[in-house]
């Protein structure tokens, strides 16, 4: 009878679920009806019927704490991706059972299929430390609540440096917006001020460059190196000419000689410059 009361106060001791109670409650009866005939018939043996007892007991507790140890599986209608409860770097609670973990991946083969995350080593180490001292509640209310797995995120530093980033840059572009919007009046001014200057101090200015322009070739072709010779070789043969026809004036005694002498040197002169140079400037323009 001490031995029923000590089984008594043990399994009382222990939190069950209300159906392993009620089967624990049918062992215990069965353990005090045995005792009962042991009492009434010592033949029995006390020991057999008390290990039949515990066997069964035992093996029912096991069972349940096994069943207990297993997570919960997740609603397919959670409201987070499928990438995120069957990734393998998730941070759902893993239990001891090879057999429960088989299960799990082979009840989600599509997830499985899914693409592997991009989240380097360290970043994942970095979340795996937050998420180690977490209690298996706290866990499970992160994979059901919105609010909490939103909250848990925001508290990272990885993403509380993106935000930082991205408000920065966000800042940055407003306050470039703002100047350009800023600086449109005078943008459209100026664009005023080139469609008059285009349409009428540009088209004066026009018709003067392209003036220059005609004057300049023809400088050009005036003063190019063939042309100059050409001119300089009329000159010199004019010059020879003048002196030759003066000569003959002498000849006819149409002029006297201190005359005749004066214009004669001076236009010989002029003829063997002229010469000179002509001859220069044909040597230097094929050479």
């Amino acid at each position: 009878m001490l031995l029923e009361m000590d089984r008594t106060r043990i399994f009382r001791s222990i939190e069950l679920p209300d159906a392993l109670k009620a089967k624990v409650a049918e062992a215990m009866e069965v353990l005090r009806n045995v005792s009962q005939q042991q009492a009434s018939n010592p033949t029995v043996p006390m020991s057999l019927n008390e290990n039949l007892v515990s066997l069964s007991v035992g093996a029912e507790f096991r069972g349940s704490q096994e069943q207990q140890s297993q997570p919960q599986e997740i609603p397919v209608q959670s409201w987070y991706p499928p990438s995120v409860i069957g990734s393998p770097n998730s941070s759902r609670p893993s239990t001891p059972s090879s057999s429960s973990s088989t299960s799990l991946n082979v009840q989600r083969p599509s997830e499985q299929t899914q693409s592997p995350s991009h989240v380097s080593p360290a970043e994942a180490a970095g979340i795996i430390v937050l998420l180690k001292d977490k209690s298996v509640d706290e866990l499970r209310k992160l994979l059901s609540d919105k609010d909490a797995y939103n909250q848990f995120l925001l508290s990272l530093d990885q993403v509380k440096t993106q935000n930082n980033l991205r408000n920065e840059l966000r800042h940055e572009t407003l306050q470039l917006a703002r100047e350009n919007l800023e600086k449109e009046p005078r943008i459209l001014e100026l664009r005023n001020q080139c469609r008059i200057i285009r349409t009428t101090e540009l088209a004066a200015t026009q018709e003067k460059l392209d003036e220059l322009d005609r004057q300049k070739e023809e400088t050009l072709r005036f003063c190019s190196p063939l042309n100059l010779l050409r001119k300089l070789q009329d000159a010199m043969n004019e010059a020879d000419k003048e002196s030759e026809a003066l000569h003959q004036k002498l000849l006819e005694r149409e002029i006297d000689l201190g005359g005749f002498v004066h214009k004669y040197r001076k236009l010989r002169t002029t003829f063997h410059r002229r010469s000179l140079t002509h001859l220069a400037a044909k040597t230097s323009s094929y050479g």
